[in-house]
């Protein structure tokens, strides 16, 4: 049989064209099955609890279950090295609380790239951390507290709930900014004593994540005296900024939501689509306030550019101030 040569180019044509029907086919039936979103922290705190309002959402959105699966360890880090070695299906999602580089500044090394074996989706809300005192701190303000480190150098302490931690990066970042000493009192997070040695003196402040230390600055446990946003913070309008005091000074925290590098981009365009609609909703607000979270979501591209603009800021930093992680 043969055929004109208009009949022969428009069968190479359809013949070139079903593999990409398929891929899009496979694309629209997405999700068919359960869903898992890693965290890289274990039940019961801030990360944890925002990715189980995310996932009971898009549960709902994708009428497929999303489960969370807890990957302690390594500041969060491994469960995104997790999600960098899973299959780029679209059944793995990973939760990242800063830009996945850092962990490369921090732990000297890691077994993937976190740049092209994790694709960004969206960010899903942003925080400031705060610097607090004790109530019966003679230090009444950020420019208190500056100017008591100037003139006792070294001496002043602050607590985090551990090394290279976002309290411990902001407040790095403070004393570069500011030219201060101050000194570095590690905790194994703040249920581990900081509060209490907070509360008791022992420390003389502390920097930590507004979804730890919001609720106890508002029931006049400490003494919040800025948080490190560059503008006041929707969620702690009360709260002075640090910048207020010290000009130029900004440390904002996000949580962002990952896949494996190759994951096909109908898929994350879906996803984004979906996580941005579920973050308008007014429910999901709500339920992030009491964390210390106000969401914010983004583009893909958006997400890419932030976690690049992080890695610049704070790589030079930690590797000034020498930091490892645990």
């Amino acid at each position: 049989m043969k055929f004109s040569r208009r009949k022969l180019l428009h069968l190479a044509a359809s013949t070139v064209a079903l593999p990409a029907l398929s891929r899009a086919a496979r694309g629209q039936v997405w999700p068919s099955r359960v869903v898992r979103l890693l965290v890289g922290f274990p039940p019961g705190g801030g990360a944890d609890a925002a990715s189980r309002i995310v996932a009971n959402r898009l549960s709902e959105i994708w009428g497929q279950s999303v489960i969370v699966e807890n990957r302690a360890g390594a500041g969060g880090n491994i469960s995104l090295d997790a999600a960098a070695k899973a299959a780029p299906d679209g059944y793995t999602m990973a939760l990242a609380t800063v830009a996945p580089p850092i962990y490369g500044f921090l732990l000297g090394s890691l077994g993937y790239d976190p740049i092209a074996d994790l694709a960004p989706v969206s960010l899903l809300g942003k925080y400031p951390t705060i610097l607090t005192v004790s109530n019966a701190s003679p230090i009444k303000s950020v420019r208190d507290y500056i100017a008591n480190a100037k003139a006792n150098p070294g001496k002043v302490t602050f607590a985090t709930p551990g090394v290279g931690t976002t309290g411990h990066l902001s407040a790095e970042l403070l004393k570069r900014v500011a030219g201060i000493d101050i000194t570095h009192v590690p905790y194994r997070g703040v249920a581990a004593g900081a509060m209490t040695d907070l509360i008791t003196g022992r420390v003389d402040s502390m920097f930590n994540t507004t979804g730890s230390l919001l609720q106890a600055v508002r029931a006049g446990q400490i003494r919040g005296l800025g948080v490190t946003s560059a503008q006041p913070f929707e969620n702690a309008p009360e709260l002075p900024t640090i910048a207020e005091a010290v000009p130029g000074y900004e440390a904002m925290w996000w949580y962002g939501l990952f896949v494996p590098g190759k994951t096909p981009e109908p898929i994350v365009q879906k996803m984004n689509a979906d996580v941005v609609t579920m973050l308008g909703d007014s429910s999901v607000k709500t339920k992030f306030e009491p964390l210390g979270l106000a969401v914010a979501s983004s583009t893909p591209a958006a997400l890419a550019a932030k976690v690049r603009a992080d890695a610049e800021l704070w790589g030079p930093i930690i590797k000034a101030a020498n930091i490892r992680g645990e």
